[in-house]
């Protein structure tokens, strides 16, 4: 058996990032290669109907020792984020951390910036060279599922039932589940793994949504410019000023909703901004899209319709679809427990792929792959979190032949 981290050590040398611009599906051509390489990594431990589809989307199955058991889903994608650059990735390993600083190319991992390197001390990490990311999310989750089919492979005494694995093309541009055959993959409930230091558990995300307010203005030379004029970006910066200068990404934590600015772009003539809302409750959630309705509308008197306004929502919270199959969270509890891993149950300030699929039918909560600091030259990840998540997945194989699961959406 190949070890995880000598897994994962050769998925980050295929470059896999997404491009939110591209309009092929998937979006790069380099994720139809690793997808072709993973066809042939599942069938080289023996699974089952190992396949790749038009959308690049790769599915397997270990056939069950238990028929009586629910049919259960591991899931975990393949590209990573276009944030930082993902070709090229040379991973530096520090064997038996000191818990000092780590020193890499132009950039150091400090305890003191990154505090949870202190859980750390004694372990394998796994770093970048300080010039790319890592690929932890989520060539990690993928590295683990694959152990732990093969060591299910090589261990029937242990009783499971049918185990289907997917890995998905583009979750970084939020079309990860775009194309995902809720049916074909036809697993009862399913796990993503693809969440960040041990012991993670979510089962909740923020409902999202997108607002992009087009301004027109009216430009004249500046020196006639009284009474005529009108600046499409400063009227951009009185929209702005007009949000709760507190509810924004920097400033709030747990269950605290925000409007992120993600975009201005302007001149006197033009203006646009690019908001994304994010809320746990979908009260709030309606009301922090009704008042951006009621600034554009309200500014639009003040300036007659020179504001335009597209607002779409994007995912919605997945705990209302996971709330009447709680068994499935609660047996994740229990299989990192049975592993020795404390869950850490909180919310996911994000979105997943599991919060899609479980309003298209399919219950899929979220689980740890080990990783920190995603998409940037401070990513992390230490071999043991690795490892662990093998244990996990392995066991949550195995307890939920006792699961009598109830599918209710």
């Amino acid at each position: 058996m190949k070890s995880v981290s000598e897994r994962f050590l050769t998925y980050i040398k295929q470059p896999t990032t997404s491009d939110e611009n591209s309009s092929a599906i998937p979006s790069t051509k380099q994720q139809l290669v690793f997808g072709d390489f993973l066809v042939k990594e599942c069938q080289a431990i023996g699974l089952a109907d190992a396949v790749m589809d038009r959308h690049g989307y790769v599915m397997a199955t270990l056939p069950a020792t238990d028929p009586n058991a629910p049919t259960i889903g591991f899931i975990a994608h393949m590209d990573t984020s276009p944030d930082a650059k993902g070709d090229g990735i040379m991973p530096h390993i520090v064997h038996h951390y000191d818990g000092e600083t780590i020193q890499l190319n132009g950039i150091s991992l400090s305890p003191d910036e990154f505090p949870d390197l202190k859980n750390y001390i004694g372990d394998t990490l796994i770093t970048t060279d300080g010039t790319t990311l890592l690929g932890a999310d989520d060539k990690a989750g993928i590295a683990e599922i694959l152990s732990a089919m093969e060591y299910l492979m090589t261990h029937p005494e242990i009783p499971h039932g049918k185990i289907r694995i997917a890995f998905t093309p583009d979750e970084e541009i939020g079309a990860g589940a775009d194309h995902f055959d809720v049916k074909k993959f036809g697993a009862d409930f399913a796990y993503t793994l693809d969440g960040g230091k041990i012991g993670e558990l979510e089962y909740e995300n923020f409902n999202a949504a997108q607002a992009v307010i087009h301004i027109k203005g009216r430009s004249v030379h500046p020196g006639t410019a009284k009474n005529i004029m009108q600046n499409a970006a400063l009227i951009g910066t009185e929209i702005a000023s007009l949000l709760p200068e507190k509810e924004i990404p920097s400033k709030t934590e747990g269950y605290e909703g925000f409007f992120h600015l993600c975009s201005f772009e302007g001149n006197v003539s033009e203006a646009t901004l690019t908001y994304i809302i994010r809320d746990f409750n979908s009260e709030t959630f309606a009301h922090r899209k009704n008042l951006i309705q009621l600034i554009v509308e309200r500014k639009n008197i003040q300036y007659p319709n020179a504001i335009t306004l597209e607002l779409k929502d994007q995912y919605y919270n997945m705990a209302s679809k996971i709330a009447d199959c709680m068994e499935i969270v609660d047996l994740a509890k229990q299989a990192m427990e049975a592993c020795g891993i404390t869950p850490i149950v909180q919310p996911i300030r994000g979105g997943t792929d599991g919060a899609r699929l479980s309003f298209m039918g399919l219950p899929c909560p979220n689980l740890f792959a080990g990783g920190h600091n995603f998409h940037g030259p401070y990513e992390y990840i230490p071999v043991s979190s690795m490892e662990k998540a093998v244990e996990m997945i392995v066991k949550i194989a195995e307890l939920s032949c006792g699961v009598d699961f109830q599918k209710k959406l």
